[in-house]
């Protein structure tokens, strides 16, 4: 394999939607994800109101790549073997003592193995890879805070709790209903929550549709929500940048089920017709879906018995690991912690600035003055998402974190976000992982702060 990639030797150009094409204000939005996660709790199974308030400095615990551990009660940080690195319970942070005690002499951590395998979830742990579902790690530690504070025996009962608010918020009918704090929020103030994409990623996709590139846009988001996102960051025409939109595609189960599970449907006025489709035959809108029935359309229109593919995104669960090991694609992620590690931020002018009125400025600028943490940025409390450095005896141990050592495994390449190669000629060539080349090769720009102490050292 070549140690470049290129966007010019695609065939196909798959996106993800949210935190992907669609960039969140990631502060305004995990203040309402929270929120919405909270209240449920509280007003309808009976959890203490103290949930509801939080700190600024609350938010610090807020960290992509956390596992919870059903069974202990526990989140934990893994390195790229499975080893336990920082552990909390509830949100205290546990000792190197109390790590052992939970996890033995070599701190490994029993579920490993099947977590780095499948990237799917359990009854016994729950792995928080987006920032769709993050701020319900915050959520997960309060709880059992207050579970110990009561004296309450910590079994794995909250979590079905905490699953219910989140099928309450995001459930497929929960926009066309007007229920949950979510969508409702997001509806009446979208400017509050989504950055309008600059007009260089206007202009990019049109170039690529324009060469000749066959445009895909595959998001798990329903429809309606779909809509509502690209009409605010693409404007009304959206649907004339992509050959096919595919919506509530329910990853990973898109690229990782049989087409009998998970047929394609059409849609009439955002409704999914009951039939499912024996196969894809043409392009436009669809919703669920499977990679097999859409690579044979694939294959129809561009005329080529394997066209290459590429998808973006921001989730290994739902993305990365899927896309690559099932449909065999190209993959480039996106990390934006790559961004709160020195990396500079491209200048994402956007070309629809929203309305000042639309969005609580003057509340989001007094919350974020007191010191909350972008979900995005280095956390104190559990250091840096690429890499993590030990103290022992006096020495300094830097060890690569499991979702460091994911992205190299299962993406072509990393991004900060769509805007930083929006700029670039189709023929760019960009670095790929390698497991021969040093960690930083493949990150673009340039690599992470931590990652370049780690070569240093």
């Amino acid at each position: 394999m070549s140690e470049y990639f290129s966007l010019s030797e695609c065939d196909v150009i798959g996106f993800d939607l949210d935190h992907t094409l669609c960039r969140y204000n990631l502060k305004e939005t995990s203040r309402l994800i929270y929120e919405s996660f909270a209240r449920y709790l509280v007003e309808h199974k009976g959890y203490d109101k103290d949930l509801l308030h939080l700190t600024p400095a609350t938010w610090d615990f807020c960290f992509k790549g956390l596992v919870v551990d059903l069974e202990e009660g526990n989140l934990v940080k893994l390195a790229e073997d499975g080893t336990v690195l920082r552990a909390t319970h509830g949100s205290k942070n546990l000792s190197t003592d109390d790590i052992i005690k939970h996890y033995g002499p070599k701190r490994e951590w029993k579920h490993f193995n099947s977590l780095n395998t499948s990237y799917t979830r359990s009854a016994k742990y729950y792995f928080y890879d987006n920032y769709f579902d993050l701020p319900g790690a915050l959520l997960c530690a309060r709880v059992v805070d207050m579970l110990n504070k009561r004296g309450a025996e910590i079994t794995s009962d909250f979590w079905k709790d905490i699953v219910a608010a989140i099928d309450h918020n995001y459930n497929t009918s929960a926009f066309r209903e007007d229920t949950g704090t979510y969508f409702p929020s997001v509806k009446r103030c979208p400017g509050s929550y989504l950055q309008p994409c600059s007009d260089a990623v206007k202009r990019w996709l049109r170039s690529m549709k324009n060469s000749g590139k066959i445009l895909l846009l595959i998001t798990s988001s329903h429809s309606d929500y779909c809509r509502l996102v690209c009409e605010h960051i693409l404007g009304t025409d959206f649907e004339e940048l992509f050959d096919i939109i595919i919506t509530n595609a329910l990853k990973p189960g898109f690229f990782s089920l049989v087409p009998q599970q998970r047929p394609f449907r059409t849609l009439v006025d955002d409704v999914e017709d009951s039939e499912g489709l024996p196969s894809l035959e043409k392009p436009g809108w669809y919703s669920q879906g499977n990679w097999p029935h859409l690579h044979e359309l694939l294959k129809t229109m561009t005329n080529k018995s394997e066209p290459k593919v590429v998808y973006f995104g921001d989730s290994m669960r739902s993305d990365m690991f899927p896309a690559c090991s099932f449909g065999k694609w190209e993959t480039v992620m996106i990390v934006e912690e790559m961004e709160g590690e020195g990396v500079p931020r491209a200048n994402a002018t956007p070309s629809n600035s929203p309305n000042p009125s639309e969005g609580p400025a003057e509340k989001k600028g007094k919350f974020e003055d007191q010191g909350m943490k972008s979900p995005s940025a280095v956390s104190n409390q559990w250091g840096s998402y690429f890499v993590d450095m030990q103290k022992n005896e006096g020495e300094e141990t830097r060890r690569l974190t499991w979702c460091c050592h994911s992205i190299h495994t299962y993406s072509t390449m990393a991004i900060p976000s769509i805007e930083a190669i929006a700029d670039l000629p189709l023929d760019f060539k960009f670095q790929r992982f390698s497991s021969d080349k040093p960690i930083t090769t493949g990150f673009y720009p340039r690599p992470p702060d931590s990652l370049l102490k780690c070569e240093d050292n």
